[in-house]
């Protein structure tokens, strides 16, 4: 029985971790301002034996214009699926990396927490601190044989909007400052940020290299939210998808569960303006 890594994962350990046959490795590169440039990165070059998933097409649904956010969680049924064919079991180890800093690659580890998987990891520094190690890359695609995952949705790592309460558990807003005072909004029609929301940023969970901070450093950031008696709290960002850099920076630095607001600000604009 290999270990079993439910946060991150180093690079030394991910060698190791890689040599198990029962390893799954998805590569999550994505980019908003150029969306097909993560698959491209993932054809010229990847970490040997990772499937690639997208962040639009896999790991989200479909946008229902005036309706849900922009990434809206993805139907659990045809994520299985899309896992299980990627050679996935229940017993797997599963480790999700992206460019640097984890900001997609977190989107893959909460949703395979959120099917009822949890031995996944993120990469610490991702495929930026794999070339610093200059370690070996692969251009082929794998063609797995199909795995035996079955999920089980775990519907009380959500909260819909109709349920967001500030008063009763903290509500943190994942965006850059500039984007929860209303200062700038560069993708959404509407700025500003859901009322009664405290802002910690995603970014401030690493380093410049995309490396993580540790635990201690972590906890800082999420002292004044410990320090609350209320229900656990709930994250959001712009879309449901970096808010979960920010619920792994807290499981991180306090071993507690956070949830998400999947829909997040561009759904709440749809309804609250």
């Amino acid at each position: 029985m290999q270990n079993r890594y439910t946060t991150l994962i180093s690079i030394d350990d991910f060698i190791a971790a890689k040599m198990h046959p029962d390893t799954i490795i998805f590569d999550c590169r994505f980019y908003l301002a150029d969306v097909a440039k993560g698959r491209k990165e993932y054809l010229q070059s990847h970490i040997p034996g990772a499937v690639y998933l997208d962040v639009n097409h896999d790991l989200s649904s479909p946008i229902i214009k005036g309706v849900t956010g922009r990434h809206p969680l993805p139907h659990p049924e045809i994520l299985t699926s899309t896992l299980k064919s990627s050679g996935m079991n229940n017993e797997s180890q599963v480790i999700v990396y992206d460019q640097s800093n984890g900001a997609y690659a977190s989107r893959a580890w909460w949703l395979l927490r959120w099917l009822g998987h949890n031995n996944v990891a993120v990469l610490d520094g991702g495929f930026k601190a794999w070339n610093a190690h200059e370690l070996p890359v692969e251009n082929q695609w794998p063609l797995p044989s199909p795995g035996n995952f079955e999920s089980d949705v775990q519907n009380e790592m959500t909260v819909k909007m109709e349920s967001l309460d500030p008063v009763k558990a903290p509500l943190i807003d994942s965006r850059e400052y500039q984007r929860y005072t209303g200062e700038v909004e560069p993708i959404d029609p509407v700025a500003g940020h859901i009322p009664g929301a405290v802002c910690v940023p995603y970014m401030g969970n690493t380093n410049e290299e995309g490396v993580w901070k540790n635990a201690d450093e972590l906890k800082k950031r999420f002292s004044e939210i410990e320090s609350s008696s209320m229900e656990s709290p709930v994250f959001y960002c712009g879309s449901g998808v970096t808010a979960c850099h920010n619920i792994l920076a807290y499981k991180i630095a306090t071993g507690k569960d956070a949830r998400l607001y999947p829909g997040s600000w561009s759904e709440w604009i749809n309804y609250k303006q």
